[in-house]
């Protein structure tokens, strides 16, 4: 059976974009691109219905405060320039909860670690569906590749 052409197959972020991060903040970085190389759904709304422009190498970057997503496929090329004042505040919270946990990993008791793992979860998922909506009508993603995107977009945001 053929792979959806509607998907990622390569995805970059900025070397010049990113920052100074932890050891754990690589290591979910890394693991938010593999397993979103390894199941995605990923449609620009320009890109022909049928496929024939996919899969797509993305490359996610920031542009003067700005979000850049920048896309290619066969014959296809786009960039979408998102604003992320309407991230800001989840990222913060997303950002402080991962630092929290990361360190209660190493020092805390297992019912600390397991809240603030139900904490950064959900705010993980409202991040996620906020970034699917801010990409309608651009790209359709579905959860588990907004939930990924994510993911790397916060990686981009955080400051070392």
């Amino acid at each position: 059976m053929a792979r959806d052409p509607h998907r990622l197959h390569t995805v970059r972020l900025d070397e010049e974009s990113l920052a100074a991060v932890s050891r754990d903040q690589e290591q979910e970085r890394q693991i938010a691109i593999f397993d979103l190389l390894e199941e995605n759904h990923f449609a620009p709304a320009e890109a022909p219905a049928d496929g024939s422009a996919g899969p797509y190498t993305l490359t996610i970057s920031l542009i003067e405060g700005r979000l850049a997503l920048d896309i290619s496929g066969r014959e296809f090329q786009r960039r979408h320039l998102l604003s992320l004042s309407p991230l800001r505040t989840v990222m913060r919270d997303y950002r402080m909860i991962c630092d929290s946990y990361y360190d209660a990993i190493r020092n805390a008791a297992p019912s600390r670690i397991e809240a603030l793992d139900m904490g950064r979860r959900g705010l993980h998922n409202e991040g996620s569906a906020l970034l699917q909506s801010r990409l309608q009508g651009k790209i359709e993603v579905d959860l588990d590749t907004a939930r990924r995107l994510f993911t790397l977009i916060c990686a981009l945001h955080w400051r070392g």
